[in-house]
């Protein structure tokens, strides 16, 4: 009666009951030290059989759709703040993160008296704190903190929001922007990133997939509306517009969010050491470095190597546009795949087709050109950041999945944050963009070699699915 009891109590550990797994909190020792036999209630973790997972029904995909909104809110509050490369300061300071419009606008109104460089920082930081948080958030994930560290980050975010239209001086835009959105970003990016995981396992790669094509949703249309919406209403109200919005996606994230698995303490600390004794995630963890400092080149110095070359200021400013929404059809297509052949077998593909379009990028001498090779980037490099949360999830125990994708998050923000302004500073003294192309492409084909061997060292041969 009171095992019965025990295992009531366990079962109720979880956030959706009808799906929870049962929890067995005895076993039988037969030789005690002192020779006698009793029973003794232990502390046992549960054994969580992926193969249960539903991969789909109603709240699974409904899961997709939440943490597809989560990464819609992460590009509102980041890519539409972050900075614009302006062809007068980006090869003096050799730092652009990515395509946004109210660089731009600080430049010319708000923040006037302040360099492009100093504005910068704004969105360089919450681009930081928006990956380095997982180390931390990937711990709590597993330990059961989920709901309320979402809702509390959500409600920071909308009210970051609002903040912002009433700001007016520089260390106002870099406390309510920089680190109130980016941190509470990175609250949410990293458990609705594993929560996923809890639902399916077949069909991950799609899932993870699918929920990732909000990235590129936010960042085609939030950038595009933000420079069509400061011009008609002002600063202050497209501001308070984002806010309503964030308002609306948030609150219906965060009902439709649920994690299915209950909640285990495992050993190891915030940073679980141990866990670099699989050969395979060490590697994987290193090319995660490696393929961040090589990736965000091309999408962060694109625009401006198109004026370079002749391609007018507005048909430049869509060119992310195109390589963020091309991304999309990456994504969902390297999901498919990955289920199919492994997530390790397709993003070695898809980042080694980014690496030539990379080395290739500088050498565009029009816009078709430039059009072309921006397609073959963005589909390729939403492959890699599609399934790398499958690939690291697949290198451990599933309790333990969300710090050991924080882990590799928080390592590889190291090179997304270094990257650009490394190619920066080789553009700046090379005079033009080939070298920095040769410099990008060639890290990101290191990386894929990397990707291999991490998967022969997971796979034990040379062939198969992985």
């Amino acid at each position: 009666m009171f095992n019965k009891s025990r295992s009531k109590e366990s079962f109720q550990l979880t956030e959706f009951a009808p799906e929870a797994l049962p929890y067995d909190g005895w076993k039988t020792r037969a030789a005690l030290p002192d020779d006698q036999e009793s029973l003794e209630k232990v502390s046992q973790k549960p054994v969580i059989p992926l193969a249960e997972a539903p991969d789909g029904g109603l709240t699974a995909w409904l899961v997709v759709v939440a943490r597809c909104q989560f990464i819609i809110i992460f590009y509102v509050s980041f890519l539409s703040f972050s900075p614009q490369p302006n062809p007068r300061y980006s090869t003096r300071f050799g730092f652009a993160n990515a395509w946004g419009v109210f660089q731009a606008y600080y430049e010319e109104n708000l923040l006037r008296h302040n360099t492009p460089s100093t504005i910068a920082w704004i969105g360089s930081t919450q681009y930081a704190l928006t990956y380095f948080p997982a180390l931390a958030t990937g711990r709590l994930f597993d330990l059961g903190y989920f709901k309320i560290p979402c809702f509390a980050a959500s409600c920071v975010i909308v009210a970051c929001a609002f903040l912002t239209a009433e700001c007016t001086q520089y260390w106002q835009f870099f406390l309510v922007q920089g680190l109130g959105m980016g941190l509470c970003s990175g609250i949410i990016v990293g458990p609705a990133l594993v929560v996923i995981s809890h639902w399916f396992k077949k069909k991950r790669g799609l899932a993870l997939s699918l929920a990732a094509i909000g990235a590129s949703i936010g960042s085609t249309v939030f950038p595009v509306a933000a420079q069509k919406l400061i011009p008609l209403i002002g600063f202050k109200w497209s501001m308070r517009v984002f806010g309503f919005i964030l308002a609306a996606t948030l609150g219906i994230a965060n009902i439709l969010l649920k994690r299915r698995l209950p909640s285990v303490n495992v050993s190891g600390g915030l940073f679980n050491l141990k866990a670099f004794r699989n050969t395979a995630y060490t590697i994987f963890c290193i090319s995660g470095i490696l393929a961040f400092l090589g990736l965000y080149t091309e999408l962060t110095y694109i625009s401006v190597s198109a004026v370079a070359i002749g391609v007018s200021k507005n048909i430049s400013f869509y060119i992310l546009a195109i390589a963020n929404g091309s991304s999309t059809f990456g994504r969902v297509s390297a999901g498919v795949i990955g289920d199919k052949v492994g997530p390790l077998n397709t993003m070695a593909a898809f980042t080694a087709v980014a690496g030539i379009t990379t080395v290739a990028w500088p050498f565009a001498k029009n816009e078709y050109q430039l059009i072309v090779i921006t397609i073959i980037y963005g589909f390729s490099t939403g492959g890699y950041v599609a399934l790398f949360t499958v690939a690291a999830v697949a290198m451990g125990e599933m309790e333990d999945a969300g710090r050991r994708v924080g882990m590799f998050m928080s390592l590889a923000a190291f090179g997304a944050i270094a990257g650009p302004p490394i190619s920066g500073a080789i553009s700046t003294a090379s005079g033009g963009f080939v070298d920095a192309g040769y410099y990008a492409g060639g890290i990101i084909m290191c990386a894929v070699g990397l990707l291999l061997l991490a998967r022969y060292f997971h796979l034990g041969r040379l062939r198969g699915k992985c």
